[in-house]
């Protein structure tokens, strides 16, 4: 019969009245809050680590899925991009011309 390694790593009954106890000691009647804080920082934790869970599978799901849809054009494929080619306007009076008059 084997036992899972973290058997041996929890604390049973008599180690948690001890811990308890400390607790006790350390906070007196401020333990309950204590306790509440505990257990809302605990909370934002887990909210952290889901959020950013959700932002890795998010990730990953978008780069599989944009990968599997666009593929690369073969350069044979590939239509040569052309753009309207830039024609200065024609040279009017500038005022500098107006003011040497």
């Amino acid at each position: 019969m084997e036992t899972p390694i973290l058997a041996f790593f929890s604390p049973g009954p008599m180690e948690m009245m001890i811990i308890g106890g400390i607790a006790l000691l350390l906070f007196g009647k401020r333990l309950p809050e204590v306790a509440r804080s505990l257990g809302k920082g605990i909370v934002e934790f887990k909210k952290g680590v889901r959020g950013i869970e959700e932002e890795v599978d998010g990730a990953t799901y978008n780069a599989s899925y944009s990968s599997s849809t666009s593929r690369p054009v073969p350069e044979e494929e590939q239509d040569e991009v052309t753009a309207p080619k830039f024609e200065p306007p024609e040279s009017a009076p500038s005022s500098s011309d107006e003011q040497q008059s």
